[in-house]
């Protein structure tokens, strides 16, 4: 499909959006020094409603949560959910002025994301609510239970971001696991990437990325066989075009769906999401390096590790076995902080139960919401156990079939 072709759709789709009565908006201030200049922020909200709804925020940040969040809400909305999804300022709905204009940089704080989540639960008539945050969404979560700890009723964070410096722990795990090989299912893997390596077969930089899709997507296994195509002089487009798939994701804009490139100005300055590299294997984010370039780390808004101790609410921390971008040992310091929290281990799942596993983060929801998060982490198998929806159960069976076809072409065209 052309540019024209694709502004078109958009136009439809917008146009649609603005004519469902289920997308509610809400006048905002652009920035603390903008006085007097508003815009329209916009919501969902599906199911039946209640005083007491379900916030659900998803990662980015860029995420929107209008479109790609439909099918989560209308299974939410036949098990009686009543649940309220905020278009992110910057993206989608929320991107512009009243002029039509992209919002200014000064509008992009968390700070001011989290005044957002207030000001929609107003709009709603809810004075309380159980949040949902999944990765990036968690911290908003945690953010919000900062500023406004009356009005949160429990709370689900979803592949837990601690801190701008989590970053040290994903590379730690990762080399644990691929370069160490300290762990019995990807001792193999490890000793093959280190000669990968060593041989040039696969360069430094790309190791990382590669390790962790596929990891989170595949399993051990499929890196194991990736890296073996790869020594054997095959596999070289599959290995290319996983290690370009993290880079893709610091600058793209697919409206109303994803639209990280206004909203940047967060992961960068406040999150950290390019830490300085160290030049060895497995480094991670090295892919927005380049794009993180203009906007310096400046530092988060929030110590959760002084702020979590003082959560009184229930609070289940939910974390995939698979998960290299938020690992399990920050999903166990964050349970360990919180006075009230379980952990749920989920197996064979990768980053954000939002996203990966829609039906164990939508049983988890209503678990909090009914008070008895103690039992998660009994369920914990048989959550991950359920059925599995949703695209990015995709990619583990592409990777796969990639992986296939590679081994049957000659080195020659493989390679």
């Amino acid at each position: 499909m052309g540019t024209g072709g694709r502004r078109d759709r958009t136009a439809r789709l917008r146009r649609r959006l603005d004519a469902d009565p289920r997308v509610h908006r809400v006048r905002r201030p652009v920035a603390p020094d903008r006085p007097g200049q508003t815009f329209e922020l916009a919501y969902v909200r599906e199911g039946p409603a209640g005083d007491q709804p379900l916030l659900v925020l998803p990662g980015g940040p860029g995420l929107a949560s209008v479109l790609p969040y439909a099918a989560f809400r209308d299974e939410a909305a036949r098990r009686g959910i009543d649940v309220v999804m905020v278009e992110h300022r910057g993206v989608g709905l929320s991107r512009t002025d009243d002029e039509g204009r992209d919002l200014p940089p000064e509008a992009f704080t968390i700070e001011q994301v989290v005044a957002d989540l207030a000001a929609v639960l107003d709009d709603c008539g809810a004075s309380r609510a159980v949040v949902h945050g999944s990765s990036y969404g968690s911290y908003l979560a945690a953010g919000f239970g900062v500023r406004h700890p009356g009005r949160v009723a429990g709370m689900v964070l979803d592949s837990a971001v601690l801190s701008a410096h989590d970053d040290r722990v994903v590379r730690r795990t990762l080399r644990e696991l691929y370069w160490e090989g300290r762990h019995p299912s990807t001792a193999r893997a490890a000793e093959l990437m280190r000669a990968a390596v060593a041989s040039g077969a696969v360069t430094v930089e790309s190791t990382g990325a590669v390790a962790q899709l596929v990891h989170e997507f595949a399993g051990p296994d499929a890196l194991e066989q990736l890296l073996r195509l790869r020594l054997s002089g095959r596999g070289r487009r599959t290995w290319e075009r996983l290690s370009t798939l993290g880079a893709a994701e610091a600058d793209v804009r697919r409206p109303l769906f994803m639209e990280s490139d206004l909203v940047a100005r967060i992961a960068f300055a406040e999150l950290g999401y390019a830490p300085d590299p160290d030049g060895q294997p497995l480094d991670v984010n090295l892919s927005f390096a380049a794009a993180a370039a203009a906007t310096p780390f400046t530092g988060e808004p929030y110590d959760l590790r002084v702020e979590l101790p003082d959560f009184s609410w229930p609070t289940a921390v939910v974390s995939g076995d698979r998960d290299l971008r938020a690992p399990r040992a920050v999903a166990e310091e964050v349970t360990g902080l919180l006075p009230d929290a379980v952990l749920v281990p989920l197996a064979g799942t990768g980053h954000s139960a939002l996203d990966t596993h829609r039906a164990a983060a939508l049983l988890v929801d209503q678990v909090v919401r009914t008070g008895g998060h103690h039992r998660l982490s009994a369920l914990a198998p048989r959550l991950s156990a359920l059925p599995r929806r949703g695209p990015s159960r995709l990619l583990g069976t592409a990777v796969r079939t990639a992986l296939a076809v590679e081994r049957v072409l000659p080195a020659s065209r493989a390679g």
